[in-house]
């Protein structure tokens, strides 16, 4: 990992000053960034960007009491008013048991290469270039008829992250991405539907011929949707959307609702919640990952963990805050910006495959409905309600027999997941990532 001596000797100077003014402890962030991007619609541009920006914020601690103050300038006169004003602010706030900078013992001391920036910038033409050969092949889809556009943009920030106990390192990422959206059908019997990709280099993008022609086909595939009775039924969730589910996972197994008590898994850690065959990993160093990173946001190293292993919740998700009022050891996965104090939040996400193929996780249903949008978030953290608006396509013996909209999937989470299955299709896509998976069970309420 190369780090940025002028950045950290800035945030050291900042530390310095802090304690000076009567910081017991501190740390500080710095996060610069520059994004491009290319929106289209018709062939025509509609928006072109270029946006360069840095961000700085400092941390205190007096005593059980912190303050943070953010600011885009580091002039010294600037460091001086941050340093004082988080300071007098810190000695007015309430007494916080739980917060403070990892010991020394709990940061990172390794700083392995996980491959996540991408160094060559993009023109603008070739961001251009992109969007139009995706929009000129979702268009060229026989049925499709109209545009909602093509965007490509691409994005780079560097992290530097430093604090008085001893931590100063600094990371970098980078995004590129490329989406379509198009209309099929005419007047009142149109429909629309997308297809996008993101990844850490360009080169790992999907071509955006292949991204164009499947926004094309999906939409066109949704002419002329029915309306499903109201029934219960195996409900099978695309790629798309699957992820989803274990992103209902990471919610109720996160630190801050566990230590509010604000989650209905909040009495189940080391239980079986899923079936014996599902196993979902937090990986923050997978290399080219979205979300990797070597340290978290209080300077403790990241690691891969089993958070379900052969369908036992094996660990919630921590920082040190909710870790020390769980009386635990912190997971790693602070999360933090440079105004607000960390949190915890999960990092690369993903369900194991199943042994079999999406065609044959399905073909005994008889009657059943294959999701590939979900509408709204009708969750309840608290008790495990789950009811969410969806589209897609009705199964009949074990095929997709035609379009379906305005349906409404609910079920509680607790009895999803143990009824949970996994197909073998699954694609490192996402922050998020789940193959296909069937659910038993749900209640689809549609005419």
């Amino acid at each position: 990992m190369t780090v940025d001596g002028d950045k950290l000797g800035l945030l050291g100077g900042l530390l310095e000053k802090a304690k000076a003014a009567g910081a017991d402890s501190c740390d500080a962030m710095f996060i610069e960034g520059v994004s491009l991007s290319h929106a289209q619609r018709l062939g025509k541009p509609e928006n072109i960007q270029r946006s360069e920006g840095s961000d700085l914020g400092l941390r205190v601690f007096v005593g059980k009491r912190q303050a943070i103050v953010s600011s885009s300038d580091s002039s010294p006169e600037a460091l001086d008013e941050m340093t004082a004003r988080a300071v007098a602010m810190a000695q007015k706030a309430p007494e916080d048991p739980y917060c403070g900078l990892a010991d020394p013992s709990q940061l990172a001391t390794e700083f392995p290469d996980l491959d996540t920036r991408d160094a060559a910038e993009p023109t603008q033409a070739a961001l251009r270039d992109l969007a139009k050969r995706a929009e000129d092949a979702a268009r060229a889809v026989p049925g499709v008829t109209n545009s909602d556009g093509a965007e490509a943009g691409w994005s780079s920030h560097v992290v530097t992250f430093a604090a008085s106990n001893g931590f100063a390192q600094t990371y970098a990422n980078s995004r590129h991405s490329l989406g379509v959206s198009v209309l099929a059908g005419e007047g009142a019997k149109m429909e629309t539907d997308y297809d996008y990709d993101t990844a850490i280099y360009g080169e790992d993008l999907r071509q955006p011929e292949d991204i164009g022609r499947t926004a094309g086909e999906r939409a066109v595939k949704r002419l002329n949707p029915r309306k499903a009775a109201t029934a219960q039924v195996p409900v099978v969730y695309d790629p798309r959307v699957s992820g989803g589910v274990v992103s209902h996972l990471s919610m109720a197994i996160n630190g801050s609702a566990i230590t509010r008590g604000a989650s209905f898994l909040k009495d189940k850690l080391g239980e079986r919640i899923f079936p014996e065959a599902v196993t979902i990993i937090d990986d923050p160093r997978r290399i080219r990952g979205l979300r990797s990173k070597p340290f978290d946001g209080e300077g403790v190293a990241t690691k891969r963990r089993n958070i379900v292993e052969n369908g036992v919740l094996r660990t919630w998700i921590l920082d040190l805050g909710s870790a020390r009022q769980l009386a635990m050891e912190t997971t790693g996965h602070a999360s933090r910006g440079v105004s607000s104090p960390p949190s915890p939040a999960a990092t690369n996400l993903h369900l194991e495959p199943g042994a079999l193929s999406p065609k044959k996780l399905m073909a005994d249903i008889e009657s059943g409905l294959y999701v590939t949008e979900l509408i709204g978030f009708g969750i309840s953290a608290v008790t495990g309600d789950y009811s969410r608006g969806a589209g897609g396509f009705w199964i009949e013996n074990g095929e997709l027999a035609y379009p379906v909209s305005e349906l409404t999937v609910a079920g509680n989470l607790n009895q999803m997941f143990a009824n949970l299955s996994a197909a073998d299709d699954l694609e490192f896509r996402y922050g998020v990532n789940a193959p296909t998976l069937r659910i038993d069970g749900l209640m689809v309420a549609g005419s």
